[in-house]
């Protein structure tokens, strides 16, 4: 792949990491450290200085052997072809290991249901995730099942043509029937696991929202991702004093109608095929925790 630098003065493992959408910022650094970035055909240093106009090339090496033990935890895949699968994640389902969750995420189940046909791109503990959603956030997720996939897909999320529409369920009356959440997402200057909306050292976020249905005391909303920010709708619906009714992290700290984790599911996801460009479009009914959320806010209302 090749990419030319576009900004002066800015990181070589910074750019990576904002132009390959679909690696971390550890997968680029381990890039650069197995000597598959050049820089002007010289190889590339992660604290390198670019100038507008320099050539970055990367190479993705084969994909290793992935030390993780895989397991036999069921997934429900909602689409699947030659390069691609969609998951419809159920709440509570870590995507990849982590401290604490080493064995029960949506990969190990992925590495026992597709040994060897999975993208190695974002390196050996997420193999072919490019993209992912919260623990407890539910809903469809993308896998690509070779490297080619991962690129276009991951392609797709960068330039925003990839259409993540989710459905919430927010606490208050919101006004407006439909409205955009535009402000910069970052880490949180004191609290390291949390995100907030931030000038410094924010990226660029963007929500588009639409009122579905109004209840006493709160509001079911369908949202729509321009970007893909970590927790993005769960800070940008708390930001306009609307947060995600359950989110104990950035809304209200006690749990709310039996609801201790955001009532969030992503419900529909398009984008164009990797192959050959054609449309696809995955829907996931709500899940039963969500209906069962708004069938007490009907008998309240």
């Amino acid at each position: 792949m090749i990419f030319i630098a576009d900004i002066s003065g800015e990181r070589l493992d910074a750019f990576l990491a904002r132009t390959c959408e679909g690696m971390t910022r550890s997968a680029t650094q381990r890039l650069l450290e197995d000597g598959c970035v050049t820089r002007n055909g010289k190889p590339g240093k992660k604290n390198d200085k670019l100038n507008i106009g320099d050539e970055i090339s990367v190479e993705i090496p084969e994909a290793k052997p992935v030390d993780i033990i895989a397991k036999d935890i069921p997934l429900e895949i909602v689409y699947e072809d030659e390069d691609v699968l969609v998951i419809n994640k159920p709440k509570g389902l870590v995507v990849h290991p982590a401290a604490g969750h080493e064995d029960d995420t949506l990969v190990n189940g992925l590495l026992h249901s597709h040994a060897g046909k999975l993208s190695g791109i974002n390196g050996e503990l997420r193999p072919g995730i490019v993209h992912r959603i919260d623990k407890d956030t539910s809903g469809l997720l993308a896998v690509a099942k070779n490297d080619l996939a991962h690129t276009v897909l991951a392609s797709q999320l960068k330039d925003h043509s990839m259409a993540r529409t989710y459905e919430a369920i927010v606490c208050g009356n919101v006004k407006n029937d439909t409205g955009t959440v535009d402000a910069p997402i970052g880490r949180h200057p004191t609290d390291r696991k949390k995100m907030c909306v931030t000038e410094r050292n924010g990226r660029n976020a963007v929500t588009h929202y639409e009122v579905i249905a109004r209840y006493r005391g709160y509001t079911h909303i369908r949202c729509r991702l321009e970007t893909g920010r970590t927790h993005q709708i769960r800070v940008h619906m708390a930001h306009i004093g609307h947060p995600i009714l359950g989110d104990t992290v950035y809304g209200r700290k006690k749990p709310e109608l039996g609801q201790d984790s955001q009532c969030l599911h992503a419900g529909i996801l398009c984008f164009a095929h990797p192959r050959d460009g054609h449309p696809v479009v995955v829907m996931a009914d709500l899940p039963e925790y969500f209906k069962k959320v708004l069938e007490k806010l009907e008998r309240m209302s």
